[in-house]
């Protein structure tokens, strides 16, 4: 198992927002989270990426204890996390936004070759290399965002509602990419607010609400469940968390 989240509470201030959550991820998966408004689905991924601390329960990332670690250690394990916001520098180039990923790397050469392993995963990024990141389609930011976390070479990458604002017809083409990433070997835990979309593509699913676990399966047995659907994926394609 590569990440297992064990009865994990975790929350704001004296605000709980989890309550004895667990999930797991194993290699080379997809995963995604889904869940009503304030199900806890977006402070899961932050808890996991150490930005939140737990405040009981483990998190462990092949076999090793990270709860509460500080997020650079986390990055470092092998963990790259691509927040709901967008956390792109605008007023710096596609290029300069991929360059800054690399923050903790110090060989040029290699930084170089995960750059042009970037291009040839998202074409666009290599024609808009010199284009200002803040003048790009949201769909294009999106993708920058997820090349930008892939110059570390994660073995999971946690996303947080990729596809937030995105037209359908973008967003097919990034869940295309998603899964074409793991298709590369790349583990994936996804926070999505389209649920279908995310379930068709996972391996494995969890529905949080209420900061609980509620149901857990495969995607398409998930999809295939009528009381699943009728409660949660109607709500769930028209709102966000």
């Amino acid at each position: 198992m590569m990440l297992e989240v064990d009865n994990v509470t975790s929350g704001y201030g004296t605000l709980v927002i989890l309550h004895n959550v667990s999930i797991h991820v194993n290699e080379k998966e997809i995963v995604c989270i889904v869940g009503p408004n304030g199900a806890g689905k977006s402070t899961l991924l932050k808890t996991i990426f150490g930005i939140i601390k737990p405040r009981q329960g483990r998190i462990t990332f092949k076999e090793e204890d990270i709860s509460g670690a500080a997020p650079s250690k986390i990055l470092r394990k092998g963990i790259s996390y691509v927040p709901q916001a967008r956390s792109i520098f605008p007023y710096m180039t596609v290029l300069e936004n991929l360059e800054m990923g690399a923050y903790i790397l110090n060989d040029d050469e290699l930084i170089k070759k995960r750059i042009m392993e970037i291009y040839n995963k998202f074409p666009i990024l290599e024609e808009r290399k010199s284009q200002k990141a803040g003048n790009m389609s949201g769909g294009e930011q999106r993708m920058l965002e997820i090349g930008r976390c892939l110059i570390l070479d994660p073995e999971i990458i946690l996303l947080d509602e990729p596809t937030l604002g995105l037209a359908p017809k973008v967003s097919k083409i990034l869940f295309e990419k998603i899964k074409e990433l793991n298709d590369f070997g790349i583990s994936m835990l996804i926070v999505e607010q389209n649920a279908r979309m995310a379930l068709q593509i996972s391996d494995l699913a969890y529905v949080l609400e209420l900061g609980r676990n509620r149901f857990e399966g495969t995607g398409q047995s998930l999809l295939g469940d009528e009381k699943i659907r009728k409660l949660y994926l109607g709500g769930l394609d028209a709102h966000a968390e």
